[in-house]
């Protein structure tokens, strides 16, 4: 039925929900849908919400009430649909309390969304059954292709879905679900598509990417279906996010340092230094374990650049358990974190563990952890002035509309002039400088690729 109506999606947390509302877009536009750059004069408006911190949830719910109030004022009528994490664990309390919502749409629910546009299409409200059991599947393509054009050269591509590892602070298993593993020849045919449409570097994604198993598939050998396919489909870099410790088995660095098509860095959440708290916390390592990790990760692929996430004032953490997650940190030098301190989530097993740690505490504790990851982020970064780089160019500075912002295959961000017309290619650099995280550099020669993915001049 033609129509001219419009979207518009706010979207928070993982890149998991960045994928799944490109998903949801594509479906607005084969609907012939158009995206608004704004929500005020949307037809449809979609918040993807995150539940994995308590912060995250109170700043949706702000949103929440933001249009709840613009549409109680509004003689205009919008569709307000809550969708994600935050909608999968409240469900219809979210309506109870902002009764101006629409559709609450669950993590598993996405099947429900045509049905929700077309009610919109002809000024209806679609009847859904909350009772109705929904089982997840996997949409058939996440490319981006909102207003935001310069990041149709990237792209998210889902390989699995849920956690079944129930880390005791963690949500995520009781919003995502249990793990399910996406058919390979769906991944390969959508590498196959976002290659056809220019996308450049595609990052694999999954609560726990390394627990993906299909069949007699696991990880690696998925990993080496992924490289043939991006050498066939012109995909240069690829990533994945994230990974669990416990389970990055030695094949599978075999096969990231035998692929160059891979980047050189990798995500590994440690979450803390002592192996008591990571007991506690049910991540299924020691730190034993990690440190043999990363010592073979980097003789298999030296250079190479890893980052984690630190969570501190877990209950029962002792200084001594803070002293261990820096010297943890001494040894392995990450080249940057993702650092916070423990937040309890209803609903997790360690909501209800004794010994909490004060605010204040927990507040002080992570505040020496990020001078820690500060110093040696300054350190490693200063150490690479010099070098020459291949960078993909991602866009127009936003500080400077004549210079352009690069990545280095190690997750390094680098400004550099250059003309607008490079964003979406490669280019080669040399870093000449830094300016806080952002390494600068004079000049950008630009390269075309040879035949095999991850090999460029």
């Amino acid at each position: 039925m033609p129509h001219n109506l419009k979207y518009f999606f706010e979207t928070y947390g993982c890149q998991m929900n960045s994928a799944e509302s490109a998903a949801l877009a594509l479906v607005c536009k084969e609907r012939g849908w158009k995206e608004s750059s704004a929500g005020e004069d949307a037809d449809l408006i979609l918040l993807n919400t995150c539940s994995v911190r308590l912060t995250a949830e109170e700043r949706t719910l702000g949103r929440i009430a933001h249009y709840a109030g613009h549409k109680k004022k509004q003689k205009r009528n919008f569709t307000l649909v809550i969708a994600g994490c935050m909608a999968q664990r409240l469900g219809g309390k979210l309506i109870e309390k902002f009764p101006q919502v629409d559709y609450v749409m669950g993590t598993s629910e996405r099947s429900l969304f045509p049905v929700i546009l077309e009610a919109a299409e002809n000024g209806t409200k679609a009847v859904l059954d909350i009772n109705e059991k929904t089982v997840f599947s996997f949409s058939q393509s996440h490319l981006d292709e909102g207003l935001e054009q310069d990041s149709a050269f990237r792209s998210f591509v889902p390989i699995m879905h849920g956690c079944n590892n129930f880390c005791s602070y963690c949500i995520v298993p009781y919003v995502r679900g249990r793990e399910v593993s996406r058919n390979p020849e769906d991944i390969r045919n959508e590498l196959r598509l976002v290659g056809e449409r220019g996308v450049r570097e595609v990052t694999l994604l999954g609560q726990n990417v390394n627990s993906y198993r299909w069949q007699d598939m696991d990880f690696a050998s998925l990993l080496e279906l992924v490289a043939q396919e991006a050498q066939k489909s012109g995909i240069s870099w690829l990533r994945f996010l994230s990974a669990n410790p416990g389970n990055f088995s030695s094949r599978t660095i075999e096969v990231l340092s035998t692929n160059k098509v891979f980047c050189r860095h990798i995500h590994l959440p440690v979450q803390h230094g002592s192996t008591s708290v990571l007991n506690a916390m049910n991540r299924g390592y020691t730190i034993e374990r990690f440190l043999e990790l990363v010592r073979e990760i980097r003789a298999a692929m030296p250079g190479i650049t890893l980052s984690t996430d630190i969570l501190v004032g877990f209950p029962g953490e002792t200084e001594d358990d803070v002293q261990k997650t820096f010297d943890l940190m001494e040894e392995v030098k990450f080249i940057y974190s993702f650092m916070y301190h423990f937040n309890p989530r209803e609903g997790t097993k360690a909501f209800d563990l004794p010994d909490r740690i004060s605010e204040e505490i927990k507040k002080e504790r992570l505040s020496r952890i990020i001078s820690l990851q500060q110093r040696h982020t300054l350190e490693l970064l200063k150490a690479r002035i010099g070098s020459t780089e291949i960078v993909l160019i991602e866009g127009i500075s936003r500080k400077n509309a004549d210079e352009l912002i690069t990545r280095t295959e190690k997750d390094e961000r680098v400004a550099v002039p250059g003309p607008k017309s490079m964003i979406g290619s490669f280019g080669k650099l040399t870093l000449s400088a830094l300016k806080g995280n952002t390494f600068r550099a004079k000049e950008l020669e630009k390269i075309k690729e040879l035949s095999c993915p991850g090999v460029l001049f």
